[in-house]
């Protein structure tokens, strides 16, 4: 049962922007295009969109180019803002409205851009929570369950196989360390990263594991092919790992999954998006009793009858909650 307080704040905080940390640089073969090659020395803004919604039980985010990139493009001069330029991109490729978005990381690392090695490519990513809508864009938008890419971190039902299959590449290339003090450091993270006991499994690892399999040459983008899932342009599947790492941490202290849901809603149908985004199965009762203690929603009065069986309740986030608990705030110790 993973450890959800759903309910600590009820808006959508703007987190500070910072470098991802990696344990190793992207390939230059999967650094990103530039955006407007120049002499050397040239510096290069890039905006990129991690957009996700919840459909039918699955986490889904928002692609171009036939599932291949995330919505992205230059940062130029006659933008007023990084958000606003973002939205320009993201409606131009996909015809897909943004509502409220966050900055997510930077990525400045040297040599991601392989056409230009000269060029010092900056993308500012962004994470952005909407519902699923149809698509319409000019670039091959569509909506991909984010499973396509990472299938590993999809622990509702897992598969054996896959694991079974990493687990034994990890310990191969954990054991050809040319010496015993890197051998040691690489089985630490892979126990730590892929939850092999004593460890525990952590969801919000996404990152971690992603930059191990590629460390490890298991991935496409580090020339290997052990590891399933599609590999996306540049580096753009380094920038999702981001975002579903930070939206998996996020959902345990915001109740942010409320803007991925429908007006009206079941509690299975909230316990299911939950449950879609950490990739991992939740107990019913102490999921339910959690909504309750936390006061996060309210009955609407109608029932949903699509179900199956008895008729489910229907309820809706309770926003005074965001105003009750502004108030509330956190009192000081002042001294008097």
């Amino acid at each position: 049962m993973l450890s959800w307080h759903l309910g600590a704040a009820a808006d959508w905080d703007s987190m500070p922007v910072r470098n991802a940390t990696t344990t190793s640089p992207a390939p230059a073969s999967s650094a990103p295009a530039s955006p407007n090659p120049g002499p050397a020395g040239t510096v290069a803004a890039e905006l990129i969109a991690v957009l996700v919604a919840v459909t039918d039980g699955d986490p889904r985010v928002l692609t171009v180019e036939d599932g291949a990139a995330l919505p992205s493009g230059p940062f130029v001069s006659g933008h007023r803002s990084l958000q606003a330029g973002l939205r320009t991109w993201v409606e131009q490729q996909t015809h897909h409205p943004l509502g409220y978005v966050e900055q997510l990381y930077t990525f400045a690392d040297r040599g991601r851009s392989a056409q230009d090695p000269a060029l010092r490519a900056i993308s500012i990513s962004y994470l952005g929570l909407t519902r699923e809508a149809r698509t319409e864009g000019e670039a091959g938008a569509s909506w991909q369950s984010w499973y396509r890419y990472f299938p590993w971190e999809d622990r509702r039902e897992p598969d054996t196989a896959v694991a079974d299959a990493l687990a034994g590449a990890l310990g191969a290339w954990a054991d050809a360390a040319p010496d015993a003090a890197l051998r040691y450091d690489r089985q630490r993270r892979i126990a730590i990263n892929f939850g092999v006991a004593p460890q525990s499994w952590n969801e919000e690892l996404v990152l971690q594991r992603y930059e191990t399999l590629w460390e490890a040459g298991l991935v496409p983008e580090s020339g290997g092919a052990t590891a399933p899932g599609q590999q996306m342009a540049h580096d753009h599947r380094r920038i999702l790992a981001t975002g579903i790492a930070r939206l998996r941490g996020k959902i345990k202290y915001r109740p942010v999954v409320f803007e991925l849901m429908p007006p009206w809603f079941s509690l299975g149908q909230l316990q299911r998006a939950v449950e879609a985004l950490a990739g991992r199965r939740l107990h019913k009762q102490n999921f339910r009793r959690l909504i309750e203690q936390q006061a996060l929603v309210e009955e609407t009065g109608g029932v949903a009858t699509e179900t199956g069986g008895r008729p489910a309740k229907l309820f809706r986030f309770r926003r005074a909650v965001i105003v009750e608990r502004a108030m509330a705030g956190t009192k000081l110790p002042l001294a008097r």
